[in-house]
């Protein structure tokens, strides 16, 4: 839980742009906001144009980006539209956060945040305020946001391992970036090849393909020359 003391009461909804990789995932966590329309106003991106406003915070959402690399979030601080980053992750490796701070991101959300406290902090954030909040127990999936493969009842993690190997990555590789030990990433694997149904790494590159697990790079290059 996240408290804050002193937030004042905002005249204005907070300017939001939702950033990653996938459509499924920009679009779900903008739908998390629906009860909030007073509060938090969502300026999505999309694959073929960029968002043309200024925004008051960029919520990065991590899902299935090579967490060990943080180009993106030092493009995304550099970007002269955006006043404040915030990584938006389950991913609360020590390493991951340092480096995050160290680019110029501003906060560390936890994905387990319930919407009212996840808005509460996007507020305080807008208002300059630095937040890292707990880190989520590591059996606890994501709260009612979206990623591809969760209709076919992928969890969040075992979708992001999923969508690494679509994206080529070997087991040593995923465990890296995501900093989890290989033997943790080889759970995700089989527990995912289960319910997709195949046996196969070749197998589940070809269903990943078919079922949205390719990103959209260009996304984040929309933003290297302002939203």
């Amino acid at each position: 839980m996240i408290t804050f003391d002193g937030v004042k009461p905002r005249t204005a909804p907070v300017r939001v742009a939702l950033v990653d990789d996938y459509d499924v995932v920009v679009i779900g966590l903008a739908h998390l906001f629906d009860a909030y329309p007073h509060r938090i106003v969502v300026a999505e991106l999309d694959t073929n144009r960029p968002v043309t406003d200024e925004v008051d915070v960029v919520l990065y959402d991590s899902f299935a980006q090579p967490e060990a690399d943080h180009d993106d979030i030092a493009v995304l601080v550099g970007n002269p539209h955006a006043r404040h980053v915030v990584v938006y992750t389950w991913n609360f490796h020590p390493a991951l956060v340092d480096s995050a701070m160290t680019k110029g991101a501003r906060v560390y959300l936890s994905k387990t945040l319930p919407a009212h406290e996840l808005v509460t902090a996007i507020e305080a954030i807008a208002d300059g305020k630095v937040v890292i909040s707990d880190p989520p127990p590591r059996s606890r999936s994501a709260g009612p946001l979206d990623w591809p493969g969760r209709t076919e009842g992928l969890t969040d993690r075992e979708a992001e391992v999923l969508a690494l190997i679509t994206q080529g990555k070997s087991n040593s590789e995923i465990a890296q970036v995501m900093y989890l030990s290989i033997n943790t990433v080889k759970t995700y694997i089989r527990s995912a090849y289960r319910k997709i149904g195949v046996n196969a790494r070749s197998h589940a590159i070809l269903w990943g393909v078919e079922h949205g697990f390719q990103p959209d790079h260009h996304r984040i290059d929309h933003w290297r020359g302002g939203p």
